[in-house]
């Protein structure tokens, strides 16, 4: 059934910090663009009091995700992080911040995945991985295509950051449970506790 792309099973693995996104806060976005649901590409150091965040993967309705994906640390839950952040959407938008998503699927599958879930928001695609190489980004690999993935193998660890004048000013990793992370940043914002350079 479709429906086990929105819900968590009980007792997922709990991925734990490895130090993979340390290097991140205070970053300088890379002068480059990446393909966007929206149409067009989005320039990367435009990008001003904009979250960003980062999934691995997201599912096919009535197609298995793949052996042992549910093992893997921090792996499940792409549709119920993407979905949790469309509910709040204008919440965040009141706060003057604009929301994107990045995985590294093509855009041709984010924007099934983007119309089939009503994703008001940007989903930027790093399928050539110019963004992951270029910052170091955490990964991890799968063979996704075997299983209606979209992409190449190698797919980002899941994380939010909070950007400001295309300086990375505060991350979130790793995420755990996904579907809170909407809710856990824009807390965040709301208290103003803006750290960093």
């Amino acid at each position: 059934l479709s429906s086990h792309l929105f819900h968590l099973p009980p007792n997922l693995p709990i991925p734990l910090d490895d130090g993979g996104a340390a290097h991140l806060p205070g970053a300088k976005l890379p002068d480059f663009s990446l393909p966007s649901t929206s149409g067009g590409c989005v320039p990367l150091t435009t990008l001003d009091r904009a979250v960003i965040f980062f999934y691995p993967r997201t599912g096919v309705p009535n197609q298995p995700t793949g052996p042992d994906w549910d093992a893997i640390p921090g792996a499940r839950g792409c549709t119920p992080q993407s979905c949790a952040f469309r509910d709040l959407a204008a919440e965040f938008a009141a706060l003057g911040v604009s929301i994107l998503a990045c995985s590294t699927q093509t855009t041709d599958f984010q924007r099934e995945f983007a119309r089939r879930n009503h994703i008001p928001f940007p989903i930027l695609s790093d399928a050539d991985l110019v963004l992951t190489r270029a910052l170091r980004l955490p990964t991890f690999d799968y063979p996704i295509d075997a299983f209606g993935g979209g992409g190449p193998p190698t797919l980002i660890k899941r994380m939010a950051w909070y950007v400001e004048r295309g300086t990375i000013r505060h991350v979130w990793y790793p995420v755990f449970p996904p579907n809170t992370n909407a809710d856990e940043v824009l807390s965040w914002l709301r208290t103003g506790q803006k750290t960093g350079p």
